[in-house]
């Protein structure tokens, strides 16, 4: 579908490639026993997951700082869970979190096979809203950071998807047009109509179950990107 006209693939990486439900609940595993705190894992995720998209939106949205998502996350899943914190305890968890998040690895099924199958023929990059200091690491433990030609981060950029200076600038980076360019994420907001507005071809990668919609096509599993490159 895209074959004749795609020279770049960029590739959001959380929920895309990195698997980050699965990396989250061992981290949150290994930090919550470390620091003795006794509540469910099941329990603590069931909250926990919804809870870190909304305040992602927010954090996208501008509406508030790294800081405070990092922190309000935390402190919202244990006040669900009515379990008695402290600040400092909760930014200990904070910082342990960030530290150990890219030390797992797992990827979604296919991850590598699709790159390796992209790779031979079209340039590979990265648009990603996570924090710098953290990405990169992941890439790296993960053995996919030699994939990709332009990694561009929100703080980098400056601005978050779905802006279309993010976009902007990674089309620059990478030395693309964008109609030459597609973009695969998981996010509809910001991965697909983000880049949609800026000229992208796009495909959603559906790593949450959502209902299918006009916008683009939608997979299921990495493996389907062989059917439109």
């Amino acid at each position: 579908m895209f074959k004749e006209i795609v020279t770049d693939v960029f590739f959001d990486l959380d929920h895309t490639l990195w698997d980050f439900e699965k990396n989250s609940a061992l981290t949150f595993s290994k930090i919550l026993t470390k620091n003795d705190i006794s509540v469910n894992l099941d329990s603590f995720l069931k909250i926990y997951v919804p809870t870190n998209l909304k305040f992602w939106k927010l954090y996208r949205e501008d509406k508030i700082t790294k800081e405070n998502l990092r922190y309000e996350r935390l402190k919202t899943v244990f006040d669900s869970l009515s379990y008695s914190i402290t600040d400092e305890l909760i930014d200990t968890l904070s910082e342990e979190y960030i530290e150990y998040l890219s030390t797992y690895n797992h990827l979604f099924p296919n991850a590598i096979e699709i790159l390796e199958y992209l790779k031979p023929n079209y340039t590979l990059h990265i648009i990603t809203n996570g924090f710098q200091e953290v990405q990169e690491k992941k890439l790296k433990n993960a053995n996919i950071f030699d994939y990709f030609n332009v990694v561009i981060d929100s703080e980098f950029a400056g601005v978050k998807k779905p802006n279309p200076i993010i976009f902007d600038k990674a089309l620059k980076e990478a030395n693309v047009q964008p109609e030459r360019s597609l973009m695969i994420g998981d996010s509809l907001e910001a991965d697909i109509l983000g880049a949609k507005a800026v000229g992208f071809n796009v495909l959603h990668f559906n790593a949450h179950g959502e209902a299918l919609h006009g916008h683009c096509d939608m997979i299921q599993d990495l493996g389907e990107i062989k059917s439109y490159l």
